[in-house]
């Protein structure tokens, strides 16, 4: 039994969505990260659906499965130097919270 395709693009618009809300919405730095995170894995979950409705019984098309390889290179390296950004502002400040980075307003 498989899940549909449609099944999982809606399931990816659900997880951006709630994403996007996460990003807009909260000012904990971990967080916005986290938020980041889900936005890049609901582009991983349309990615392979998209892949699978396109690919045919006789062909297999991995253009789908290669994007998705490269946007979770994206996200360790994101996730790497946003932990490292968060460390580093918990030092500063004693927070994590994006409210208290005024340092950078011109």
């Amino acid at each position: 039994m498989t899940v549909p395709d449609e099944h999982l693009l809606i399931l990816a618009a659900i997880l951006f969505a709630t994403g996007v809300a996460g990003f807009l919405l909260r000012r904990n730095a971990i967080i916005v990260l986290a938020s980041i995170e889900l936005m890049l894995n609901a582009a991983n979950l349309s990615f392979v659906a998209g892949c699978r409705m396109h690919s045919t019984s006789a062909a297999v098309n991995l253009d789908g499965a290669i994007f998705t390889i490269f946007v979770i290179l994206v996200a360790a390296a994101e996730a790497a130097v946003g932990l490292a950004l968060v460390i580093a502002l918990y030092r500063l400040k004693q927070t994590v919270h994006l409210d208290a980075l005024n340092e950078l307003e011109g």
